[in-house]
Parts: structure tokens; C-alpha cells; sequence
């Protein structure tokens, strides 16, 4: 008897000894329940149904089965809300802003208010609250760790002039309205000075989060106009805080004296983190920067650290985002330990508590306060404002630090950018009561419209200036007898392969080719740490390769939220001779890969009665996507599209001559055998006109005698023999749709593949 019968029979009188002695003390026990316990009694079905509703209400109206379905609802609407304003190219920041407004009065609260009322009772709200305030807490220490110092303090002189001034002419613009406004807007118990002083900082403020993100999809970071604009915000943002943290201390404490206390104490509180905390931090840095020591004890004490800071200021009078800002810019600087912090903290924090905050700051909107002319008015010469105020200075003092026409616009349009920052201020603002809700409401709209705004101003910019631009690739000198070609990757791994095949298919060519290796991280929520350990990641496999080869390659890399469209683009506008892409890996017979195409087998297997009977997974389906899209967008550069089958090396390729335009395959058949001493096996399937088989066949013959390693194969079925030894094929696009319908089956045993779609 093996091992596993004896588990299955020890197994089984287990489960009969242990089960009966459970249905024998059941049985017991029934018989002491008294005769007439309403327990014993048996029910109706329609009791029962009825007692099981009664019981769904009941749990659904409980504080946490309420909560539970609120976040549900609110996750779903900023997701979808995120993607379509995501689709027109707008942060998506925005779209979770505008879903707040959707699901609160000025729109569910409006259109349903029963259905409102059940989703978001007034009583339930404080939960939300509480649970966004403390994601705000996460979320903060997440942007104070973003703010690199070494950064900001290189271009220190001109960001700190153009930070302080597109902040100071929108916040003194924003006190002068607040003199006009204080005694019809202001609450009676409003002191003028902090109701004029949260007016201006809240005109002034520029969303650093958003705006580096905007910077990364405009392909700006390693510009200097970037560095400068990134340094800018940051400072923008430290300055801002420092200022709010006064307002609030003044606010809170009620007089200027005992404010004096409270802001020598906060002093006191961050001079002794900056001076004695942060060294020590920074030592614990430089030993624990990597997840195999970075244990939990470590990340329990970042996070204690954190919260008493958030603790302190809290009871200084300072708000607690204060101190959890305070808290990010103390943590160690070794990139690779703020990398790990910043992943622990900014997925939930994004993901999961900003959302909330969002709605239950679109439950304080309440747009139909603005009922007048009068408010409407006051809220577009807020915005007027907060435009010409910021973009004004901006541009201003980038012009005195030497920066030109459209640079210094195009930081000016950038640092306009409020978003999620300026929704922070204005809570604050609003639950300190210094802000009234009107206010508060024409504030939040300046927001929105303000970042929204951001994308389509720097486009304007660069469209008028279109005409003076050149990209980098355009302005380096190339030799004339210099073969152009881009390598787009995406998994690392894929990298590395991809170089191999472009040194075997052009390194022997009659022209010197220069290769750029471009790789993009897809997205718009990819922080700056982020994206430096990306790069680092994704191109360290390649540049291994390179090195070995002997190869000097250009990297790229960019964040892009279509990767696609972006590759297009660059292979058009920066004259490139071939782009080299790989497949998906519906084809690719790694094991890795094969995991995958599992699933993608089941749902090609749902979806088959759709297919009209096409093979299940049909190579065919490869080129449909964004492979097609490459094809048929580039404009001047051949294509070429790899199918990775456990590629090493093209020592024998078959190439597949189907037509007269399939000729030209044979020029990078030549190169292969000069590169790798391929042998090379050319099929030529007779169809058409007779006049161009002959053309293609004295073509065929020709190369052949120039080359011992190349013969013809006789003209048979490719379901026969044609794939047994080959460990390479040339087929060109036309070819290979043609292939994909006739020869779908014979196509899964295919060795390695590179469909080219050649232009002269």
C-alpha cells in the first residue's frame, strides 16, 4: 500500500469517527431543549425569507456594512470617472475630483435625493471623513518624501524667485479681493486676517503631485525646464505649508500672542527633527535600503515616527498634514529606501483613501449655493485671479533668471496646476470655519478649472512654437550611410532578445546602423522615484547585452499613457529607418507565456461562437492590435514584428516568397548570412501572374548563385515538412495575413519569426 492510499483511508476514518461523535452529542443536546422553545418550532419558507431580508437590512444599515457599501460605490465611480478623463488626456485627479461632485448634492444629491439619502446619510459621513483624513496623513508623507532637497536646492536661486513669485502676486491679488468680500462672505466669528490669509493661500498654491506627473507625460523631466519647474513646485509647496501652518496656529490659538507660542513651539518641534532625527534617519538609511533588511519593525517605526509627528503639530495647532508633510522630508534620502517607504504607503493611499476624501469633499459642494449673479461673477474674477496671478509671475520671473518666451510660458502654465493640494487647503480651510461654504464652493470649482486647463495651455504653447522646435534625435549629426532603427520594448527580458535579433539582422549591412532602445512605463500615476527605479530596471538587461555585443545603444525612456500612439510618433517624426517591436505573447512558447495564453485561451474559448469559426487561437490574431496599428501608421520606416519560439540564434532561416514585393526580403536574408553563416532555405509559393513567378524565380536563382549557403525548396504544402528545421523565418506582412488564414494550423509549430513590412 503506497503513501497516498494510506493518507486517503486515514484521511476518511477520520472523518467518520469525528462525525459521528458530533451528530451523537447533537443528538443529546436536543433532547434538553425545553418542549415548547421557540428555537424547535420550524418555520415557514416564507418566514424564513422574510427573516432573511429583514436580517440583509439590517446588516446593510450598520455603521460598518454602510461604510462598506459608501466605499464600494465610491471606488467604482472614481475609477470609471478617472478613465474617461483619462481618455481626454486630462489628469485623473480631476476625474475623482468630479466624481466626488457627482455622487454629492450638486448632482445624486439633486437628481435622487432618496437614493442619496440611503447611499450618504448625513450621520454616516463622519467615517468617511475620518478614514480620508488619515489617507490625507499617508498621502502627505508621501509627497514630503517625494520632494528631493538636493533637487531643489541645485536651481535654488532661480525656483526660489520664480516659486515665491507666481505665490505672492495671486496670494496679495487674493488678500486685496478679500478686503472687498470679508463682510458679506466671511462667518461672524472669522477674524479678517486669517479669512484674507487662506483667500490668498489658496490662489497661490501649485499641486506638486500632479504637476510632476503632467511633466513625465509631456516628456519634460530631463529638460531643464523641467528640473526648474519641479524645483519651483517644491519649493512652492514647502513654502505654502510653512505659511498654512501659521494661518492654522493663529486660527486655532485665537490671538497673535498665543500664536507666538504655538509657532515658537512647532519651531522648537522642527528644528530637533531636521538637526537630530533626520541624521540618525539617514544613517538607518544607508544600512536599510532593501526589502531583504527593510523588515517590519523598520516600517512599524517609520510609521511610528510619522504619526507622532502628525500627533505634534496636531496639538501645537498646526494640523496634523503639517507634520505628516514634515515627516516625508526627514525620512532617510538613499533613493532605494524612500522607494520601498513610498510603495508601502502610496497605493493605498491613492488607491484606496484619496478617493474618499474626494467625495466627501464633493458632498461639502454644493453647487446650487451659487444663485446669484453675484456669486457667479465673484467666482470667475477668482479664477481670473488665480490664472493671471500665478501664470503672470511665473512667467515674469523665469524671464529675469534668463529663461525664454516659451519656456518661461510654459512654466507659468505648469505651476498653475492646483488639483489635490489645493483640495487639502480648502478642506482645512472649511472645517476650521474660516471658509464659508459659498467660498468654499467657488474654490473648489477655480480648482478644477485651473488644472483642467493645465494640458490643453502647454499644447497651445508648444503649438505656437511648434515651428522652432527640433527633438534631440533631429539635431544629432548621422552619417548619411547611417541605417536608423528603434527598439521598442516592454518587458525587460524581451529587451535584451530584441537586441540580439537587430545585431544579426543589420550588423553586417552596407550601412552603419545606429540602434535607440526605447522603453515606456504606461501611465499617469507614476511618482519620480518611481520612474528613475523603472528605468534602472528595465534597461539594465539590455545594456548587459550591448556590452557583450560590443554595441553602443541610445536609451529612452518615457512614461506615456498611450504607448502605441507614442512610439508611432517617434518613429515617424525622428526619421528612423526600421522599428523593431516584439509580438504579444500569444505565440511566444516561453513557459512564462504559456501560463498566460491559458487564459488567453479561455476567453478566446467564450468568445469562439463570435470568431465565425476562425482556428482558436490563430496566429492572425497577433497583427490585429497594436501590431496593425504599427504598420499601417508608420509613415516612411519599415516595420519589423518578432515572434519569440526560444529564439537563440538564425542559423538556418526560411524565407517566404510569396509575391514580387517579397523580393526585398532577400537583402535581409544576405545580411543574415553574413552575420550569423545562416544557411537559408527560400520558399516561394507560385501564385498570380505568370510573368511575376518568373521575375520572382530568376530573382530567387540569381541570389542563390551569389550565395553558397542559400538554395530553393521545392514548392510544397507548408503543413508538410516546411517547419522541421528551420530556427528562423523571413515572411513580410501581406504574407503572413495570407499565411494566417490558409496555413493557421501548420503556423503553431513555427520556429522563431520576423514579419517585415519594408518600405523603399
Amino acid at each position: 500500500m503506497n503513501k497516498g492510499t494510506k493518507n486517503l483511508i486515514y484521511y476518511l476514518l477520520m472523518i467518520l469517527i469525528f462525525g459521528s461523535l458530533l451528530y451523537v452529542i447533537i443528538r443529546r443536546g436536543v433532547h434538553l431543549q425545553a418542549a415548547n422553545d421557540a428555537v424547535s418550532s420550524v418555520s415557514g419558507l416564507r418566514d424564513a425569507f422574510g427573516t432573511f431580508i429583514s436580517t440583509l437590512d439590517e446588516h446593510l444599515h450598520s455603521s460598518i456594512g454602510r461604510l462598506l457599501m459608501q466605499i464600494i460605490v465610491i471606488l467604482i465611480t472614481c475609477r470609471i470617472a478617472g478613465w474617461l478623463f483619462k481618455k481626454i488626456r486630462q489628469p485623473i485627479v480631476i476625474g475623482e475630483i468630479m466624481a466626488g461632485i457627482i455622487l454629492g448634492p450638486s448632482v445624486l444629491g439633486y437628481f435622487a435625493p432618496e437614493i442619496s439619502q440611503f447611499m450618504f446619510p448625513p450621520e454616516s459621513l463622519n467615517n468617511i471623513n475620518m478614514i480620508s483624513q488619515f489617507g490625507l496623513i499617508l498621502f502627505m508623507f508621501t509627497i514630503g518624501m517625494e520632494l528631493d532637497l538636493n533637487d531643489v536646492m541645485k536651481n535654488w536661486k532661480d525656483s526660489l524667485l520664480i516659486s515665491h513669485t507666481s505665490m505672492f502676486i495671486p496670494f496679495l491679488l487674493g488678500t486685496f479681493a478679500a478686503y472687498f468680500i470679508y463682510d458679506r462672505y466671511a462667518n461672524p466669528e472669522t477674524a479678517f486676517m486669517p479669512f484674507a490669509f487662506f483667500i490668498g493661500i489658496s490662489l497661490s498654491i501649485s499641486a506638486f503631485p500632479v504637476l510632476a506627473r503632467i511633466i513625465q507625460e509631456k516628456k519634460l523631466t530631463r529638460t531643464q525646464l523641467g528640473k526648474l519647474t519641479l524645483s519651483g513646485a517644491a519649493t512652492d509647496n514647502i513654502t505654502a505649508w510653512y505659511i498654512l501652518a501659521m494661518i492654522v496656529a493663529f486660527t486655532q490659538a485665537g490671538n497673535m500672542l498665543s500664536a507666538l507660542f504655538n509657532i515658537g513651539c512647532s519651531a522648537l518641534l522642527i528644528v530637533v527633527l531636521f538637526l537630530i532625527v533626520r541624521p540618525l534617519l539617514m544613517m538607518m538609511g544607508n544600512v536599510y535600503h532593501n526589502k531583504e533588511v527593510m523588515d517590519k519593525a523598520l516600517v512599524s517605526l517609520m510609521f511610528l515616527i510619522l504619526i507622532i509627528t502628525a500627533f505634534m503639530t496636531e496639538v501645537l495647532g498646526l494640523h496634523a498634514l503639517f507634520g505628516a508633510f514634515v515627516a516625508g522630508m526627514i525620512m532617510p534620502e538613499n533613493k532605494r529606501f524612500r522607494k520601498i517607504m513610498t510603495e508601502k504607503v502610496e497605493d493605498v493611499s491613492l488607491a484606496l483613501f484619496l478617493p474618499l476624501f474626494f467625495v466627501s469633499t464633493g458632498l461639502r459642494t454644493e453647487l446650487g449655493l451659487l444663485n446669484t449673479p453675484d456669486m457667479w461673477a465673484l467666482c470667475g474674477v477668482f479664477i481670473l485671479i488665480a490664472v493671471f496671478g500665478k501664470v503672470g509671475g511665473a512667467v515674469i520671473s523665469a524671464r529675469f533668471v534668463g529663461e525664454n518666451l516659451k519656456n518661461s510660458l510654459l512654466i507659468g502654465g505648469l505651476m498653475n496646476t492646483r488639483g489635490l493640494m489645493e483640495l487639502i487647503v480648502l478642506t482645512i480651510g472649511y472645517e476650521l470655519r474660516i471658509l464659508p461654504p459659498v467660498l468654499f464652493v467657488i474654490l473648489v470649482l477655480m480648482t478644477l478649472i485651473t488644472t483642467f486647463m493645465t494640458s490643453p495651455l502647454l499644447s497651445f504653447i508648444q503649438f505656437c512654437f511648434r515651428s522652432k522646435e527640433k527633438t534631440d534625435a533631429q539635431l544629432r549629426p548621422l552619417p548619411n550611410d547611417t541605417y536608423r532603427i528603434l527598439l521598442s520594448f516592454g518587458r525587460a527580458s524581451s529587451g535584451s532578445l530584441l537586441l540580439d535579433v537587430a545585431h544579426q539582422m543589420f550588423s553586417r549591412g552596407k550601412k552603419r546602423f545606429d540602434l535607440t532602445a526605447l522603453h515606456f512605463t504606461v501611465g499617469n500615476e507614476v511618482s519620480l522615484a518611481q520612474t528613475k527605479h523603472f528605468e534602472r530596471l528595465s534597461f539594465t538587461p539590455i545594456v548587459h547585452e550591448a556590452d557583450k555585443l560590443g554595441l553602443r545603444i541610445h536609451q529612452r525612456y518615457e512614461i506615456s499613457a498611450n504607448a502605441v500612439d507614442d512610439i508611432v510618433r517617434i518613429a515617424n517624426d525622428e526619421r528612423f529607418d526600421f522599428l523593431l517591436v516584439g509580438a504579444s505573447i500569444a505565440k511566444s512558447d516561453l513557459p512564462a507565456d504559456r501560463k498566460a495564453q491559458k487564459i488567453i485561451r479561455f476567453f478566446k474559448l467564450i468568445f469562439q461562437p463570435f470568431t465565425q469559426g476562425k482556428y482558436l487561437i490563430s496566429p492572425g490574431s497577433l497583427l490585429e492590435d497594436k501590431e496593425k496599428r504599427f504598420v499601417e501608421q508608420t509613415t516612411h520606416c519599415a516595420v519589423g514584428i518578432f515572434i519569440n519560439r526560444s529564439f537563440v540564434q538564425a542559423n538556418h532561416v526560411i524565407v517566404i516568397i510569396h509575391s514580387v514585393n517579397d523580393l526585398a526580403l532577400l537583402h535581409y536574408a544576405e545580411v543574415l548570412i553574413k552575420s550569423t553563416k545562416a544557411a537559408v532555405s527560400i520558399l516561394h509559393r507560385t501564385v498570380g501572374q505568370v510573368q511575376d513567378n518568373e521575375h520572382i524565380l530568376e530573382e530567387t536563382k540569381k541570389f542563390v548563385a551569389q550565395t553558397d549557403e542559400a538554395i530553393i525548396l521545392p514548392e510544397v504544402d507548408l503543413l508538410n515538412e516546411s517547419f522541421d528545421d528551420p530556427d528562423f523565418m523571413l515572411v513580410s506582412y501581406s504574407t503572413w495575413n495570407i499565411l494566417t488564414e490558409e496555413c493557421a494550423e501548420a503556423l503553431q509549430y513555427m520556429p522563431s519569426t520576423l514579419v517585415i513590412h519594408h518600405r523603399r
